[in-house]
């Protein structure tokens, strides 16, 4: 009980949100790392996901490729890059090894959530008359948007979490405090450091929880909300409720 109330003593002294270090400035540092790494392995994986949820090819080596990345240990990758790149370009090597993290949960996201859509609905918009690039860009893209969401929610909380290994290579962010609190065996800074990191991945869940429920299509969104359909009364009925038109339906929810 003492280690924690002297941690909350540590973060709530004014000191520590002013001047050259403060934690305002760590905040930001940390925020932007995760902000840059995410936004580049989205416009890597992304279009890649979604060619090979469109197409079905290279599914098998997309999954071997977010294996091995996800093997990779994040703070090894770091020190190796650094070594590589040089001390100059430190910030460079931990972006390319937060990006490296960030792609294989944004990839599985971009083609999970386009290979999870029910084939009938692909076939009644063909069936339609829409192109190939309609059919991805009105019917795929909407409806395997909550998944897609959904990668880069993991990422950004996995990126948010390994950006305090950027404090071991003095690139700053939330985890210089604990680099530091462990030099100097200050363990108030390091738990105070553990809290911040904590609660900032609590508010980002949050945020990214909103932001996948949000993007759900209204018009699923609305149908999930109303319960099950009453029971069909007659054959005509039954002939209304059959698989092939309820994609026609979807495919006119995905157009509007």
């Amino acid at each position: 009980m003492n280690l924690l109330r002297d941690a909350f003593s540590w973060l709530t002294d004014p000191a520590q949100w002013t001047g050259a270090s403060s934690l305002l400035l760590l905040l930001g540092q940390h925020l932007t790392y995760t902000a840059i790494a995410v936004a580049l392995a989205a416009v890597i994986a992304i279009p890649l996901g979604w060619a090979i949820g469109h197409t079905g090819c290279g599914r098998e080596i997309a999954v071997a490729v977010s294996g091995l990345a996800r093997a990779v240990p994040s703070f090894g990758l770091l020190i190796l890059l650094v070594l590589v790149a040089g001390v100059l370009h430190k910030p460079e090597a931990a972006v390319i090894t937060f990006v490296l993290l960030a792609i294989p949960s944004i990839l599985a996201g971009a083609y999970t959530g386009l290979e999870s859509i029910d084939r009938k609905t692909i076939d009644a918009a063909r069936a339609m008359g829409m192109t190939e690039r309609e059919i991805l860009a009105k019917v795929e893209i909407p409806l395997g948007l909550p998944l897609l969401v959904g990668g880069l929610r993991s990422a950004i909380l996995q990126v948010a979490a390994t950006v305090t290994i950027a404090a071991y290579v003095n690139l700053g962010g939330l985890g210089l405090p604990i680099i530091t609190g462990l030099n100097l065996r200050r363990y108030d800074m390091v738990l105070g450091g553990a809290l911040l990191v904590a609660a900032l991945a609590l508010v980002l869940e949050l945020l990214m929880a909103l932001a996948q429920r949000m993007s759900v299509p209204r018009g699923l969104r609305s149908t999930s909300t109303a319960g099950p359909p009453a029971e069909p009364a007659g054959r005509g009925a039954d002939h209304a409720n059959t698989p092939e038109l309820q994609g026609d339906r979807t495919v006119e929810r995905t157009r509007t």
